[in-house]
């Protein structure tokens, strides 16, 4: 009998955390409420496909199949058209935005776009380690080369053209709010899947490739930390006086991860159907992100440095959501996908791409193509970090209800 690999090697497999989503420009501009909350008149993001609003579709940087049933609906059909974000509507980032009075954030590489409230950096597909460092251990970045120091020199080149000098950035990020990702799991999955097996290998030598990518993963780790790290350090020491670093998701929570492991062992799951070793490795993650966030704490003590934990909040979305109104016989399955499956999910048919479909209804599903999550998640999970106290410290004081 073959012998079978252990659910974190091969929940590697999937790739498509970092699966595009580009589509055409949205319509409009969001309207802009004249109230500030907090004293908070901008938001500056940096990140990945989890907020992109925009920037890879202008890029043109990806092609293929991913490319081709990404650019139309389904995607962006909750909010009248796709517009480059990765689910079906708006985006945490935008909830956020919505909340704090601001318009919803235009993608920097939207030339023509208004940025009086901030500017959005994130790129889909985006690691937080260049592609020159990730190529010295032989990684590829398949998607974009805008990794998080590019986005940072965008954020600089974009200060320095609005401000005549340091003391005018300085209070200009006195009332703003600068969100440092989340960002970096492109960086592992990358690395894994330069070292993947051929599709359904269970030899020796498929099992010692898959090794060799969750090993050269795990080393990661500090790197991608410490790159998260230096770019919240850079924007302090630019004057930013409350910054967001967000966590990693539970990877073992995704249905991408859950259908490329389809692990039937009982023990290989939790109390809420997600894989233990994907998420220990995401919590391995959170740890040290942990420990260099303090770190930053101590060094800019008139600064709020907030985490937004990422992990705990989706947990706690799982644990509430027949509460919330989510069928809670399809919280690990994708709303648009192929459809089969205990998953609704084949890595060879992304959503939007022939023979899959989308659920009757999404409002009532967490994931939306079994990477990304649906508009309606997306606004629990804002409720949750900004609201219920899973960022900690409160970046921002919302008025009570």
């Amino acid at each position: 009998m073959a012998s079978r690999v252990h659910p974190l090697l091969v929940a590697f497999l999937a790739l498509f955390l970092v699966g595009t989503c580009e589509a055409r420009p949205a319509p409009g501009k969001a309207a802009s409420s004249s109230s500030v909350v907090d004293g908070i008149t901008a938001i500056y993001n940096f990140g990945d496909s989890i907020s992109d609003t925009g920037n890879f579709l202008r890029e043109g940087a990806a092609a293929g199949a991913m490319m081709e049933h990404t650019v139309a609906p389904p995607y962006g059909a909750a909010i009248g058209g796709a517009t480059g974000r990765c689910s079906d509507g708006y985006l945490m980032i935008d909830y956020l935005a919505k909340d704090l009075g601001l318009p919803l954030l235009n993608p920097y590489l939207d030339k023509g776009a208004d940025f009086t409230h901030g500017v959005n950096f994130a790129v889909t597909g985006a690691t937080a380690l260049d592609a020159a460092a990730l190529a010295r251990i032989g990684v590829t970045t398949p998607h974009t080369n805008s990794s998080l120091s590019v986005q940072l020199q965008w954020f600089k080149d974009f200060m320095s053209a609005t401000t005549k000098s340091p003391a005018e950035v300085r209070e200009k990020l006195a009332s703003s709010l600068v969100m440092v990702g989340e960002i970096g799991g492109n960086d592992y999955n990358y690395a894994f899947a330069a070292n993947r097996p051929r599709p359904g290998g269970r030899s020796a030598a498929d099992v010692g490739r898959m090794m060799t990518g969750v090993v050269e993963s795990v080393v990661l780790v500090p790197e991608v930390v410490r790159s998260v790290i230096g770019a919240a350090r850079e924007v302090l020491e630019m004057g930013a006086t409350r910054v967001v670093i967000p966590g990693n998701f539970p990877l073992g929570c995704v249905p991408s991860y859950l259908a490329a492991v389809d692990e039937t062992e009982a023990a290989a799951y939790d109390g809420n159907g997600c894989l233990v070793g994907p998420n220990l490795f995401a919590q391995m993650h959170n740890v040290l992100l942990q420990q260099g966030i303090r770190e930053l704490r101590r060094s800019y003590p008139e600064a709020t440095v907030a985490y937004a934990d990422y992990f705990g909040a989706y947990v706690r979305m799982l644990e509430g959501a027949r509460e919330a109104g989510f069928d809670g016989a399809a919280l690990t399955k994708a709303c648009c996908g192929a459809g089969g499956g205990k998953y609704s999910f084949e890595m060879e048919r992304m959503c939007g791409a022939d023979g899959t479909a989308v659920c009757a209804r999404p409002e009532e599903r967490i994931s939306w193509d079994g990477v990304h999550l649906t508009q309606r998640a997306y606004g629990v999970l804002a409720e949750l970090l900004y609201h219920k106290g899973f960022a900690s410290p409160a970046p921002v004081k919302f008025p009570r209800q």
